[in-house]
């Protein structure tokens, strides 16, 4: 098969066995909402793909922030020879000075994506996020995650912290040829983001509330309208590069 076939297959595939947690996933965020609540997103390398799925993109909601490693820089005053660490994601401290330094009100859901589950700042991120009393929802790969030994101290993984976990179909490894190519989680993962956002929406719509989303700024009146969604959210949501 080719990596078309493949990937197109494992997309139905990851649809279909995710549609309860989907649901569940949705069913935190809309309460979330309701509250007034804001979906916090986090991933590091490629599954910061992820939180971009969810935070500041057309077809998506308004109330979203989007976490990041750089923060660290922009916001806290460090220098930026720190980003240059490849090993970073494995530091347990960044995950509380990633938290101190977010608009974060207890009213907060988050949403964090690792592949592998197993790195030291995503899951004291996820330990901490839960110690603080949010709903926590995981996107990761539970094939690969059950195959790696934890890197964080407590020995836990993503997926055992998480309320509600996700998998993104990804093999081990993350690739689906033999020849060690065709990358899986990105794409998995951005179509199990789409499906919660289209469920939450539909949520919304069913309870006679028009959702908060954005337009592409790129037709008529869609930058306009999304400045005015945002300021409802003054303070509260970061829309940097």
């Amino acid at each position: 098969m080719s990596y078309l076939e493949m990937i197109s297959e494992l997309v139905r595939k990851v649809g279909q066995d995710q549609a309860d947690n989907v649901g569940l996933a949705a069913d935190a965020i809309t309460a979330s909402l309701r509250n007034g609540g804001v979906v916090q997103a986090f991933g590091s390398g490629h599954s910061e793909a992820l939180a971009m799925e969810i935070a500041g993109r057309a077809g998506g909601l308004v109330p979203t922030n989007r976490i990041a490693l750089r923060d660290i820089v922009l916001y806290g005053g460090e220098p930026r020879e720190v980003l240059e660490d490849q090993l970073l994601e494995r530091r347990t401290e960044v995950a509380h000075r990633l938290y101190e330094l977010a608009p974060v009100r207890p009213e907060d859901v988050f949403v964090l994506a690792s592949n592998s589950g197993i790195n030291g700042l995503v899951v004291e991120l996820a330990l901490l996020i839960k110690e603080r009393g949010h709903d926590l929802i995981a996107v990761t790969s539970l094939e690969h995650t059950a195959r790696s030994q934890p890197r964080h101290p407590s020995g836990k993984r993503l997926s055992e912290i998480a309320d509600v976990v996700l998998d993104n179909g990804a093999p081990y490894g993350d690739v689906l040829l033999p020849n060690q190519t065709g990358a899986v989680s990105s794409v998995t993962a951005a179509v199990l983001a789409q499906l919660v956002v289209t469920e939450v929406v539909a949520r919304l719509e069913a309870d006679g509330v028009t959702p908060p989303i954005y337009l592409s700024a790129n037709i008529a009146g869609g930058y306009e309208h999304n400045l005015q969604l945002e300021a409802r959210y003054a303070g509260r949501i970061r829309r940097t590069a």
